[in-house]
């Protein structure tokens, strides 16, 4: 089943009720990863490890579930997305930014991977993370070890933005693949898996989005 959690101060009601407002927030599919967000337009010169980081995206920036003010002229938003792994499950595949925008009545959505794990590199026309070669032994549910990311955190500017048009962008970030709990379950029976449903799964976390209206500001 799903997760679901909050950036919080510290771990008080107020505080978490805090959090669930400005929506500060994010979701699982069941692992307890890790998912955070900022955007704006100084980003682009943050240092990635510095220890007041956070701080200072705070300071520039606004996180998930915040409302990027009008930027200024054809300024493209940059955006820190940074995701952590839950040690007790598989290691993470690739960050993605996920935008929608609308033309009229129709809305568009553009899938951008932003980070690959093992060194790997964003191909730039397509904007995908080569595949990491993690893979799941059917017959054991034994999930590749060798290979992932417990940690994915980069900074990316939309290559395709337009100033006049509103916008949403939020994180989603995936593990590498696990079995399926049906999977698990033919094995324990001594039954093969079942053919109707996929027999592996890529757990997943997304994020509140940021959004962008050129009307405020």
């Amino acid at each position: 089943s799903g997760l679901a959690g909050g950036w919080a101060e510290e771990n008080t009601r107020e505080s978490l009720f805090d959090a669930m407002r400005r929506k500060e927030t994010f979701a699982t599919s069941g692992s307890r990863i890790r998912v955070r967000s900022f955007g704006g337009a100084a980003l682009s010169a943050l240092d990635l490890n510095a220890s007041d980081l956070v701080a200072t995206a705070y300071r520039i920036s606004v996180p998930m579930g915040g409302d990027l003010d009008r930027l200024a002229g054809e300024t493209a938003p940059s955006f820190l997305v940074w995701a952590m792994r839950d040690a007790m499950t598989a290691p993470l595949q690739r960050l993605q930014i996920v935008k929608g925008w609308a033309v009229g009545a129709e809305t568009h959505e553009r899938v951008y991977d932003v980070a690959c794990s093992d060194g790997l590199s964003v191909d730039e026309t397509t904007h995908r993370c080569p595949d990491n070669g993690a893979d799941v032994e059917l017959a054991t549910c034994v999930a590749s070890a060798d290979v992932g990311a417990a940690e994915l955190k980069t900074l990316w500017t939309d290559p395709d933005f337009d100033a006049n048009r509103s916008a949403f962008y939020y994180v989603r970030v995936l593990e590498n693949p696990t079995c399926r709990w049906s999977t698990y379950d033919a094995i324990r029976l001594g039954t093969p898996p079942n053919p109707r449903v996929p027999a592996t799964i890529r757990e997943r976390a997304w994020s509140s989005p940021i959004w962008i209206d050129p009307a405020n500001g």
